[in-house]
């Protein structure tokens, strides 16, 4: 939906951004983020001709916004700002109904606007329509430019560090509400800020950029799970992943390729295989290698009939999940189903992995060692 294409932008000599590229797709929220100087603010700029490239062309559905009329082009992007750019003299409703009201929309279209997104925004419309700003906390003030961002209904929003003069509960409260209002409305957000816990907490894709450029544009987990760059590393902060346990899935952390064995076995060719492999369960398998159960060492040694198959005695009722299943979810299993062993299966029932009580045990312990040596 949003191109840059090659967009370089000097003053005077110096290079603000130099020959990036990057493809916004509609109705995705995309964070950009990195150290003062580097380029986000002005890159969201262009996108509403605050700021125009020296060179290179910004292209939205296609078309050069440079060929595009300004006011027109500006008045279907919404533009929130970490000061909220309140008009003080201008009541709540008439801040909202602003840009509708010189779009020259009927009176009762604004007035029923202006309610609809007091309400969006959990502002009672009788209460806070006919107050000022000076009136209101920062917090909500904040709210009302967001608000009115969304007042024309407009495809495209930028938010230009909204809420990084906030106080931290009151901003922690407005990323919820501003994440589930994207998940309702999918408009297509380009959003600035300088912390990376606000962008792995809101984005669908986070650019990361230094000096001008673009180091890593990519998906919150595999910026953490695969930084592209040392300076990316360094930026996030390293085993920042484990302060985002969601992105931690079982693909992540399960034993690749655990031995399986046919359930058509019998107990003593079993026995013979957990001594030989030093293990103390089988997952079992059918012929076209779809999971059916687990056996125990011990369930193994207790039945005197030692050349019955396996399937026999096989425990069918186990607990699996999928690769992306995550850690958070997967401590739950353990802890409900009281369950040493999951198994991992894609979508055809085949096992690709297994998670085991210790291996969940070491992983985690492995984490806390790293962190106490780091301090």
């Amino acid at each position: 939906m949003i191109e840059f294409k090659n967009i370089t932008k000097k003053f005077k000599n110096k290079k603000v951004l130099n020959n990036i590229s990057l493809s916004i797709k509609k109705g995705e929220m995309v964070v950009l983020i990195g150290p003062s100087g580097c380029g986000k603010t002005t890159t969201l700029k262009m996108i509403n001709k605050l700021i125009k490239p020296s060179e290179g062309k910004i292209l939205i559905h296609g078309k050069d916004i440079l060929k595009e009329n300004t006011i027109k082009l500006r008045r279907n992007i919404g533009y929130v700002i970490q000061q909220t750019g309140l008009m003080p003299h201008l009541t709540i409703g008439e801040n909202i109904g602003l840009i509708p009201y010189l779009e020259k929309w009927p009176y009762k279209k604004i007035k029923s606007k202006v309610s609809e997104l007091l309400n969006m925004i959990n502002l009672d419309s009788n209460i806070y329509k006919d107050r000022f700003p000076k009136e209101l906390s920062g917090g909500q003030q904040q709210r009302i430019g967001v608000a009115r961002a969304f007042a024309t209904n407009p495809e495209i929003i930028l938010m230009d560090e909204p809420f990084s003069a906030l106080d931290p509960i009151t901003r922690n409260q407005l990323q919820d509400e501003l994440f589930e209002l994207q998940q309702k409305m999918k408009k297509t957000i380009v959003f600035v800020t300088h912390d990376m816990d606000e962008a792995l907490k809101l984005a669908d894709r986070i650019c990361i950029m230094k000096d001008g450029k673009i180091v890593q544009y990519d998906t919150p987990e595999n910026i953490l799970k695969n930084p592209a760059h040392g300076f990316v590393e360094e930026f996030i902060g390293k085993d920042r992943i484990w302060n985002q346990p969601e992105f931690i899935k079982a693909k992540d952390i399960m034993i690749e390729n655990p031995l399986k064995v046919s359930y058509n076995k019998t107990i003593i060719q079993g026995i013979q295989i957990m001594r030989k492999n030093k293990i103390d369960h089988l997952l079992l398998i059918d012929k076209s290698n779809n999971f059916k159960g687990i056996c125990s060492f011990k369930n193994l040694q207790l039945e005197d009939n030692k050349f019955i198959k396996l399937k026999d005695i096989m425990n069918e009722n186990i607990i699996t999940i999928d690769e992306n299943t995550c850690i958070l979810d997967i401590l739950e299993f353990v802890k409900k189903y009281n369950t040493s062993y999951i198994p991992v299966l894609n979508k055809t029932n085949t096992i690709i992995g297994l998670i085991t009580k210790s291996s969940l045990l070491s992983i985690l312990s492995t984490q806390f060692l790293d962190e106490e040596v780091a301090k």
